[in-house]
């Protein structure tokens, strides 16, 4: 499955912002070694890897994830409730958010009684603004506001531009402007400046040459002076 399937962009740029990635394993809060997007399967200290690695085991762990908390609830739930949900079992595990509050109120159709559960997860204190992030993003859709990474940050996250469509993969109509000047069809290359091609000119305007004086003596000459 897909992981725009399991996610929406938003809640990816959004999950990805708050584990925050390390390409060389380190020892997390509770001493687990970890790398990469809060990867920890088979990690050992002294451990580097590239961010492409990076990126594959964050797919990875989000399928380990995402897919056995989908199929523990019950009711339906709005992309910005899925994203932020996952996000939590991204960093709670899988067992404790089966066994959490907040799923039991959830199911039981008790939403606001969820945000309030999902507070009861704030160890160590040092989560805490995640923890609210992740509340504000399960009560908030996102036709309302983005979410954040974490309470206190400036701005929301925002999703990344891969995406989206491709300039160069959009149909380009080009209408010529009425004026005799050159025609430019801008072409862009992923993201890039734009690349002119060579100027595409309208076709000369054909001005007929005036007659030489010979020309017009034969022409004065053969004329019908008779009929």
């Amino acid at each position: 499955m897909a992981a725009n399937a399991i996610m929406t962009p938003l809640g990816i740029a959004a999950l990805k912002s708050r584990e925050g990635v390390r390409l060389k394993a380190y020892l997390d809060s509770v001493g687990v070694p970890t790398i990469g997007y809060g990867h920890i399967k088979g990690v050992k200290l002294g451990q580097v890897i590239t961010q492409a690695q990076a990126d594959a085991f964050f797919l990875e762990d989000l399928a380990s994830h995402a897919l056995p908390i989908l199929s523990s609830i019950k009711v339906p739930v709005a992309d910005h409730e899925r994203d932020a949900l996952i996000s939590i079992a991204f960093n709670i595990g899988v067992s404790g958010f089966r066994s959490s509050t907040f799923l039991k109120r959830l199911n039981a159709g008790d939403r606001k009684g969820c945000a309030e559960a999902i507070m009861m997860w704030v160890k160590p204190k040092e989560i805490t603004s995640r923890r609210q992030a992740e509340r504000d993003q399960f009560l908030t859709p996102y036709t309302k506001a983005a979410p954040k990474a974490r309470s206190n940050d400036a701005r929301p996250v925002s999703a990344p531009l891969s995406t989206l469509t491709p300039i160069d993969e959009m149909p380009l109509t080009i209408d010529p402007p009425p004026s005799a000047g050159p025609v430019f069809a801008p072409a862009t290359r992923n993201g890039g400046a734009p690349v002119l091609p060579a100027p595409v000119l309208p076709p000369p305007t054909t001005v007929p040459a005036a007659p030489s004086l010979g020309a017009r003596l034969l022409s004065w000459l053969s004329r019908p002076w008779f009929g």
